[in-house]
């Protein structure tokens, strides 16, 4: 978790330095330039910027980014590398995977490499253990354990993983497996034109018109502000029951644009349409008003509960603002309900966030969003942080409510697999500006820019 890892008071450049200068005994100037050349290795847009930003100025990838390069500053002989490409999109992790390889020749480093992507396991390990509920129930060799797996368990985490190569109604989960009910059904091209026609024939839940996001960053005391444009004129609709996947490289505008439309973030141009009602008009409790429809899924499941709410508080005290549940009791039920939804038990809703792993906050923080039953969802990064069967069974989730209650999702996501199988349209992203937009199924198929060809290329797709 970059977010809560890196210190807010401190730049980022600092933050390396001083771990150059403690442990290496480097002076400021040697350090600086280290910490530069560090920046560069681990693909930081703008190295000198970066030095100089604080981490709430920066993207989450980029913060990973950042974390990346402090662990390997001191050339360390064993990494344990903590889910360290989570955060960043296809085209960095590959180049982060190449550079961890790198300083392995180099150095003769040994990598214990934690992640719940199994793609990007079967790439980068020799050797894998399979864990469940505190025990190893599968060890080996990458190819043994990936080809012929023998646990029902690693049977069932492989089978849950989304592929590019067909779109199902459902992905498995270790429950539907476990118990033989999963019956995989394939969306035909026939059924996703004739669902389409039906949605597309309906104005727009969502219009947004030549928006603009734009950020003043200060370079230094005596310096001119420099003009970021994190969103640069963009415009697309939404449509009521669709899923708008919207990918890109980290600190490419995604974020941005999610919290922008939400008027988290207010807009420097342009209109933000939603049933007709310009959004960037409307006054604060305007706003409020409005937010119950608007829901948003943020990157960081950390920063975004309150750690003096326990997860039952976390969930009612919405539904109060908002006039859900009759009663403290209806409110309870409906809070315990949503917990079991999205996959955890009774147990979590005395807990606070501290005592929850990351995936588990992260599923807390799907719950609270649900519970307003809203129109339109930004899920941004939302299953990022969830491992594959966890995933499986939110994804799936989502659908259900997409279907029973017409819920209308922007899915903000660096795994274009899982985008893939939520998608109806397809939104590339590239330097705050929209590259390609249309049907995610033909752009998978045929990409029109080299930019989207390399997102796609950069998928690990296993040994």
């Amino acid at each position: 978790e970059p977010m809560s890892a890196l210190n807010p008071s401190l730049s980022c450049g600092k933050q390396v330095s001083e771990i150059l200068q403690h442990h290496l005994k480097l002076s400021f100037s040697e350090a600086k330039k280290d910490t530069l050349s560090l920046f560069e290795k681990v693909k930081l847009p703008l190295p000198h910027q970066m030095y100089n930003s604080y981490p709430h100025q920066i993207s989450g990838g980029q913060m990973q980014r950042v974390m990346i390069a402090m662990a390997i500053a001191c050339k360390p002989k064993l990494l344990i590398a903590d889910e360290p490409t989570t955060a960043l999109d296809v085209t960095v992790q590959k180049e982060i995977i190449q550079l961890l390889k790198e300083l392995q020749k180099e150095t003769g480093m040994s990598l214990i490499f934690i992640s719940h992507d199994l793609s990007l396991v079967s790439e980068i390990a020799d050797r894998v253990l399979v864990m469940y509920e505190g025990n190893i129930v599968e060890e080996g060799y990458v190819n043994s354990v990936f080809k012929h797996p023998k646990a029902k368990y690693t049977k069932a985490l492989l089978a849950s993983r989304p592929t590019l190569e067909m779109r199902l109604q459902k992905l498995p989960t270790i429950a539907s497996l476990e118990d033989k009910s999963f019956v995989p059904k394939e969306i035909t091209a026939q059924q996703r034109a004739f669902r389409h026609k039906k949605l597309y024939t309906k104005q727009p839940l969502l219009e947004v018109h030549n928006l603009s996001k734009e950020y003043y960053t200060n370079m230094g005391l005596f310096k001119p502000k420099r003009v970021v444009k994190a969103v640069n004129n963009v415009s697309f609709s939404v449509f009521e029951g669709e899923t708008m996947g919207l990918v890109g490289e980290s600190g490419c505008g995604k974020s941005t644009l999610g919290k922008t439309i939400l008027q988290l973030e207010r807009a420097s141009a342009g209109k933000i349409l939603y049933r007709g009602k310009d959004l960037t008009r409307l006054n604060s409790s305007e706003i409020r008003l409005i937010r119950k429809e608007i829901q948003f899924i943020f990157q960081d499941p950390y920063s975004s509960l309150n750690p003096r709410f326990s997860v039952g508080e976390t969930l009612i005290e919405p539904m109060k603002v908002h006039g859900i549940g009759t009663s403290k009791k209806d409110r309870k039920e409906k809070a315990m309900q949503l917990l079991e939804r999205v996959g955890l038990n009774e147990f979590y809703f005395s807990r606070y966030p501290h005592e929850l792993s990351g995936g588990q906050r992260q599923r807390v923080g799907i719950a609270r969003t649900i519970a307003m039953k809203p129109k339109l969802v930004i899920c941004d990064e939302s299953v990022s942080a969830l491992d594959i069967s966890v995933q499986a069974q939110v994804l799936n989730l989502l659908n259900e409510l997409k279907e029973n209650f017409g819920f209308t999702y922007i899915f903000i996501s660096h795994d274009l697999a899982v985008v893939k199988f939520m998608a109806d349209q397809l939104l590339v992203m590239k330097e705050g500006k929209i590259i390609e937009l249309g049907d995610a199924d033909e752009i998978y198929a045929n990409p029109t820019k080299e930019y989207t060809r390399t997102l796609i290329d950069a998928i690990p797709k296993g040994r």
